[in-house]
Formats: C-alpha cells, sequence, structure tokens
C-alpha cells in the first residue's frame, strides 16, 4: 500500500513525506454536497416523528449500504484496484466500530427515556455531530501526518491503548453502561439552562413562563455529541492506519455514519447477542495499531516490511465474521428460550 509519496533520496535526505490524494476540489465539492443532500433527505424523512418499522429500517439499511458498495465500484474503475481495496477496507472498519458506537447510542436513548418516535430525530443530531467532529479529526490528521511522519507511531500507540481498553472490558463482562446524571456534558448544560421535564416534539428549546428553556431533547442531544469526540479519535487513527488518502478517510467515514439513523432500528434487538464484539474490535484496533508501526518504522528503515492493504481487509473481515458466529453459538441457548416465550 503506498500511503505515501516518498522521494527517491538516501534516507538521511529525505524530508517529511506529502500525502497522497485521489480528490480533486471538484470530487470534494461534489461528495460533501451529497452528504449534506443525503442528510437533508434524512431530516424531512424524520420531520413528523413516528415509530421507525422494521420494513422501513430495512430500506433505508438497504440503501445505505448499496450507496457505499456502489461508489466503492467507482474509485475501482476511476482509480484503480488498490484504491478501491483501501476504500473498501477502511469502510469495514468504519462500520464496524460505528455498530459498536450503537451501544451508547441504545444507553443514552434509554436513559434519557427518550419516545420512540423521537429517537431517530437524536440519532441524525448525533450523525451531524459526529460526521463534522470527524472532518476536523480528518484534517487535523492530515496535516500532521504530512508535517511529522511519527505520527503514525502515535495514532498506532492510541490504538493499541484504545484495544487494550476494549479488551479489559470485554473480559470484565462490562456492559457499556452509561449513567445519564454523571455525564459532564449533562451537568454543565442543566447548571447553566433550565430544562424542562417532558418532551415536546421535536423542539429542542421551549418557553416556561416567559422564559427560555431547553426540553430533555436538547440534553440528550448534548449528550449524544459529547460522545462524538470520544468516537472521533478513535475511529480516525484507524481509517489512516488502512489509507493515507484524507479523501478515502471522509468518504469512508461519512458513508459509514450515513447508514446509522435505519442501522439503529434494525440492530437494536440484537446488539446484545454479540457479546464477543468487545473481542474483535480489540484486535481490529491492536492489528491496525500494529499496522502503522510497521509504517512508520518502513519510514525509518526501508527493510522493514509493511502490511498490505489486501491482507488488511482479510483479517478485518475475517474477525468480524468469527466474532460475529462465536457470539451467536455462545447466546444460542438463551435466544432459544426468549423464542420459547
Amino acid at each position: 500500500m503506498h500511503l505515501l509519496s516518498l522521494a527517491t533520496p538516501p534516507l538521511a535526505e529525505v524530508t517529511a513525506p506529502t500525502l497522497e490524494t485521489i480528490a480533486t476540489p471538484g470530487l470534494w465539492w461534489a461528495t460533501i454536497a451529497a452528504v449534506v443532500g443525503f442528510l437533508i433527505v434524512d431530516f424531512i424523512a424524520t420531520r413528523r416523528p413516528h415509530e421507525v418499522s422494521m420494513r422501513e429500517a430495512l430500506g433505508w439499511s438497504a440503501f445505505y449500504v448499496a450507496l457505499p458498495l456502489a461508489f466503492g465500484a467507482y474509485i475501482v474503475t476511476r482509480f484503480g484496484s488498490e484504491r478501491g481495496l483501501e476504500y473498501y477496507a477502511g469502510y469495514v472498519v468504519e462500520k464496524s466500530l460505528s455498530v459498536d458506537n450503537l451501544f451508547v447510542f441504545i444507553l443514552l436513548l434509554a436513559g434519557f427515556a427518550v419516545p420512540r418516535e423521537l429517537r431517530q430525530r437524536v440519532l441524525l443530531y448525533g450523525i451531524v455531530g459526529a460526521l463534522l467532529m470527524r472532518a476536523v479529526f480528518i484534517a487535523l490528521g492530515a496535516a500532521a501526518l504530512a508535517a511529522f511522519d511519527w505520527v503514525f507511531l502515535i495514532f498506532g500507540l492510541v490504538l493499541v491503548v484504545t484495544a487494550v481498553k476494549i479488551l479489559r472490558d470485554a473480559v470484565a463482562g462490562a456492559d457499556h453502561a452509561v449513567d445519564v446524571s454523571s455525564l459532564r456534558s449533562v451537568r454543565l448544560l442543566r447548571r447553566f439552562v433550565p430544562v424542562t421535564d417532558s418532551y415536546e416534539g421535536t423542539r429542542l428549546v421551549t418557553k416556561v413562563d416567559g422564559r427560555r428553556a431547553l426540553t430533555p431533547l436538547a440534553v440528550v442531544v448534548v449528550a449524544v455529541l459529547a460522545t462524538d469526540v470520544v468516537f472521533a479519535v478513535d475511529s480516525v487513527p484507524a481509517v489512516y492506519g488502512i489509507t493515507g488518502d484524507p479523501y478515502l478517510v471522509f468518504a469512508t467515514n461519512a458513508f459509514a455514519l450515513l447508514g446509522l439513523r435505519a442501522l439503529y432500528f434494525v440492530l437494536e434487538g440484537v446488539l446484545g447477542t454479540l457479546v464477543h464484539l468487545g473481542y474483535g474490535l480489540a484486535a481490529i484496533l491492536a492489528f491496525i495499531g500494529a499496522k502503522l508501526a510497521l509504517h512508520w518504522a518502513h519510514l525509518q528503515w526501508p527493510a522493514v516490511p509493511e502490511i498490505p492493504t489486501t491482507t488488511s481487509l482479510i483479517v478485518v473481515v475475517a474477525i468480524l465474521v468469527v466474532t460475529t458466529l462465536t457470539s451467536l453459538w455462545a447466546t444460542r441457548d438463551a435466544r432459544r428460550e426468549s423464542e420459547l416465550r
């Protein structure tokens, strides 16, 4: 995988690497416009609060899976199979991390007792916030990687540390519990702004005795946006471990996030069966962390081998398949009992 465009002089004369990208300004603007357009469509579709049926959720999920797959075919046709593999591998990584994010979203929505008909609107706010946060991290990451090659090593260490934390939680049987009252963003908001006790449809702000006050919907949106920052810290370095192209990093993040609203309602009832997901995510992040460390070492000592993108894609998909199958096997008795009730 060619993450960087490197000159060929002796090592002592090599300067800071320059990140390559397939995107022209026109492609950037077209992609951003398309993402904004899809978000507008989603907001229009949820303008009237309603409980999402499984049929509706499956329809939107199928669309948001077909869309990135078709875009990947365009990348392969227009820019070659290597870039296409980078895109697909990055998308798989980001999509797997987004499934873990849904655990936290489910707990937050339940903790705030968000009515089911309002949940997709909260998820949309969360998706917009996540896109903005990740866009900032992508830009900062691109600038840092272009200026200092040791940032690859830092990103690798961040992913390994995150993998260790996720693995510890998985071994300890941590249930992603979220204490709403202990969230700093919620405590800070309630300290300075009055909050009403009841939801008022999709309204974020209302008036009580002539004074403006936030609805509980605004509070949960702030809590979700605060978690977006944490998710960006993990996801952006992870995909930079697959591709050094900032455009592909943005595209994989955008496509993984756009389908979260529908995916939430599809997976809400089955996420609890993926008991080994934490082990799989820890393995994926540790693998990508090692890949980044090897890439940094390769920049210093060209004899050090790198992990090809094809190998990365195979490893990530294999880990997800194995953890899904072992999770289903581990929860088979519980599922049978629930079906008999």
